[in-house]
């Protein structure tokens, strides 16, 4: 399966945040910033931002003469015992988070052996997920989940993905043209969130972005009722911005 999608500004930030982690964990006795600056050659803005990050995220901690060394979180993922569960553990504190942040029910997804996967989300009674009324695998054309890992593979892999699921009609919205549907994500700029408006089902707005590193593939999403659609793009845009946290998690 090839790839075609572009590095977007979370799979940047991830980087430079495993280079600031791989800088902290060679150093066992601590860091200070200073000279974590001058070894990795980041602007002192852009590192303050990054170690607020991992500081946040539990990665790297300050002793008491100001130097960093590894957090418990990372610890916990270095462990061969329990890195599956801590890492699900890490992974949904997160999605919690986003989902606050956003204000919708936030999802994350994977594109597994061919199949579209919601590996985990997160919801509550004021941000409803999306009701799976048609199984995610065989939808890919009408949601944003699916169409956003779709855009991520090369022209072949996609047409193979399609012609294994039938386009069904879900809706009035759904693109049921695999020509259409082909050339729209071909269009589809890396760094600009798919979107489902109703595609998948009546009264539900969705919106998907890459996060994506190396061969894995993979988006976040969020999902809203139709009456609060006019939050969507912007909803979609926070968690871009706030995607870098979740694929480092994924690349560690």
């Amino acid at each position: 399966m090839a790839l075609t999608h572009e590095p977007t500004a979370p799979y940047h930030s991830a980087q430079d945040a495993l280079r600031v982690l791989e800088t902290v964990a060679r150093n066992t006795t601590g860091i200070t910033d200073t000279e974590l600056a001058r070894r990795i050659r980041l602007g002192p803005e852009r590192l303050t931002a990054l170690l607020r990050m991992l500081r946040r995220e539990g990665y790297v901690e300050q002793v008491t003469d100001g130097a960093y060394v590894t957090g418990e979180a990372l610890r916990r993922l270095g462990s061969t015992h329990d890195r599956e569960q801590a890492l699900r553990d890490k992974l949904q504190l997160m999605l919690v988070r986003l989902r606050d942040s956003v204000g919708a029910a936030v999802y994350l997804s994977r594109y597994v052996d061919g199949e579209v996967k919601v590996t985990q989300y997160a919801d509550s009674p004021a941000t409803p997920a999306v009701n799976e009324w048609v199984d995610f695998r065989s939808s890919a054309h009408a949601t944003a989940v699916g169409k956003s890992l779709l855009t991520q593979l090369d022209h072949n892999a996609r047409r193979d993905h399609l012609s294994r699921h039938r386009m069904a009609r879900l809706t009035s919205r759904t693109i049921t043209s695999d020509r259409l549907l082909l050339s729209r994500l071909e269009s589809q700029p890396p760094t600009v969130p798919v979107l489902d408006l109703q595609e998948y089902a009546v009264g539900t707005v969705c919106a998907a972005v890459p996060i994506t590193a190396g061969s894995s593939v993979g988006c976040l999403a969020l999902s809203l009722p139709v009456e609060h659609a006019h939050r969507l793009r912007q909803a979609a845009n926070t968690l871009n911005r706030n995607a870098a946290p979740v694929l480092l998690s994924l690349a560690i």
